[in-house]
């Protein structure tokens, strides 16, 4: 007897003809009525989704919110860095207690950075294995130019 109970319960689940009418059906009726209020929820949902998206993109690759749509594409993160190291040149240059040494090191580093932008923007349309390694290459020298920035910075 179970198992007869069983066998219709799982006919009544399938998907037909007759099911899927009604199901339509209903949703003729309903949709109207239940669609002005879900269609607000569901932008202001994708909305939140969105901005939580961008907040986590920012913070992977170190910058503000507001400057992520400088920094897309797969080099996104190094060139976030180099801006960064630019930026803390010209601090370095605006320094109250910069030598002129100081001042030609970001003078040189300035150049360097314009060349390492250059490699990663390269870099972009290169195949997966040489743009992985061209991003370790200017991922290196970035370590090295930001370790001696700090040092001239003191910190």
């Amino acid at each position: 007897m179970a198992r007869k109970k069983a066998a219709e319960g799982s006919k009544q689940s399938r998907l037909t003809p007759k099911n899927a009418r009604n199901a339509v059906g209903v949703a003729k009726i309903i949709g109207p009525a239940v669609l002005p209020v879900l269609a607000p929820l569901a932008v202001r949902a994708a909305g939140v989704a969105r901005e939580a998206y961008d907040r986590y993109q920012a913070r992977r690759i170190g910058v503000p919110v507001e400057r992520l749509s400088e920094f897309t594409g797969r080099g996104a993160a190094l060139r976030a860095r180099i801006a960064g190291l630019a930026d803390g040149l010209a601090d370095l240059r605006a320094a109250q207690r910069a030598t002129a040494d100081d001042r030609k090191f970001a003078d040189d580093t300035q150049g360097t950075l314009e060349q390492l932008a250059a490699s990663v923007r390269a870099a972009e349309r290169m195949p997966a294995a040489r743009r992985k390694a061209a991003h370790r290459a200017v991922a290196g020298e970035l370590d090295r130019l930001e370790g001696q920035l700090l040092q001239r910075l003191g910190v």
